[in-house]
């Protein structure tokens, strides 16, 4: 089967957050997009995410660390729902490293210049649920 192009654009944006290049980061992202900061706080526009990224690396000491392992996606017309097991670590978080997986949850549209751009950003995947309990 072949790769799917959000594949890379997936592998891009990753290598953005490691990067910590955040002008290049928000070009993944439609202007009215919406970022799942953590279960029960959600950010919507691209200029919001910077702040919130620059608040995490800070408290994780800009050692960050993402990359999608696997990678499904569902696409339908101009639309595409990806389902990424996701690796976080930092090794200089300020009280203790870490590594977490996630299944994540993103929503990609080809723009106007069919590209595909995320409208909505959930790292957290089904845990955002929990927080309704």
């Amino acid at each position: 089967m072949q790769n799917h192009e959000l594949e890379q654009v997936i592998k891009n944006a990753d290598r953005a957050i490691n990067n910590e290049d955040f002008d290049h980061l928000m070009e993944f992202y439609s202007e009215d997009a919406t970022l799942v900061v953590k279960p029960g706080t959600v950010a919507k526009g691209t200029r919001k995410f910077a702040g919130h990224s620059l608040l995490s690396l800070n408290t994780l000491n800009h050692s960050l660390i993402v990359n999608q392992e696997k990678v499904a996606i569902i696409e339908t017309g101009d639309t595409a729902l990806v389902v990424a097991q996701a690796q976080l670590s930092a090794n200089q978080k300020e009280d203790s490293e870490f590594s977490m997986e996630r299944t994540a949850t993103y929503v990609f549209k080809k723009d106007s210049t069919d590209t595909w751009r995320c409208i909505i950003d959930n790292s957290y995947g089904a845990e955002i649920i929990e927080e309704l309990k």
